[in-house]
């Protein structure tokens, strides 16, 4: 195994984050084989050397953890923030996740959390080109024009949206599939073309699909859903 910053391994492990890791690097709680550490940036071999925080033994990452959430309206994804009701309190398990990506604290639907930073950093990165679809309810008709100007691409936040699809449900109800994951993207596009949304439901990320999980429920991702979505990542 490549070398990691220290500080990424207490992370890795479940330990902290990486800034509190940083902590306790910088007031003398980690040693490794046998001394003490002090210097951030450090870098350690996982394989061979022996990490301790307070004296005990820092295990490696072991198992990695992927659960699929149905987050409920009234939730944020944030994993500390006060006065508010956040996600990691409807999975009470001993291990560190983390949510992967974000929805707004009123909209509802799939959220996936995990212990694995590779995962992250592949459904965060552009290049990867993961569908996210959303069904969407809107407080008044929408015409046809205005789903196929929001189709075609929308001028947002300094550059165009990347073409989606959209399949009409009623008047006021669509889904929607999209290829990136700007902030609010869905409520600015409706927004864009006169509309506004009243309820926002993400259904499906990559092969991931949210199904008849009931609001505030989460299960373990299955081998299969595991295989797929982390198709091409290294050591899996």
């Amino acid at each position: 195994m490549s070398r990691l910053r220290l500080q990424k391994f207490l992370s890795q492990a479940g330990i902290c984050s990486r800034r509190e890791g940083e902590v306790h690097i910088a007031t003398g709680r980690v040693r490794v084989n046998g001394c003490v550490v002090t210097t951030l940036g450090t870098k350690i071999d996982p394989d061979s050397d022996v990490v301790e925080l307070d004296g005990r033994v820092v295990a490696g990452q072991g198992e990695r953890i992927y659960i699929a959430l149905h987050k409920p309206a009234g939730y944020v994804t944030s994993c500390r923030q006060a006065d508010e009701k956040l996600v990691l309190d409807l999975v009470p398990i001993p291990q560190r996740i983390y949510p992967v990506g974000r929805l707004d604290k009123d909209s509802t639907g799939l959220l996936l959390l995990t212990n694995d930073g590779r995962l992250h950093q592949r459904l965060s990165h552009p290049s990867f080109d993961h569908e996210k679809e959303y069904e969407v309810t809107v407080e008044r008709p929408m015409a046809e024009g205005a789903l196929a100007h929001m189709a075609r691409g929308l001028p947002m936040m300094g550059r165009r949206t990347r073409p989606a699809r959209l399949r009409r449900i009623t008047a006021r109800r669509f889904r929607i599939v999209l290829q990136e994951g700007r902030n609010r993207q869905v409520r600015r596009m409706v927004r864009k073309v006169g509309g506004r949304v009243i309820m926002l439901k993400r259904i499906r990320v990559a092969n991931i699909r949210l199904g008849k999980l009931p609001e505030g429920a989460w299960r373990h991702l299955t081998r299969t859903e595991r295989r797929h979505l982390l198709a091409g990542i290294d050591d899996p």
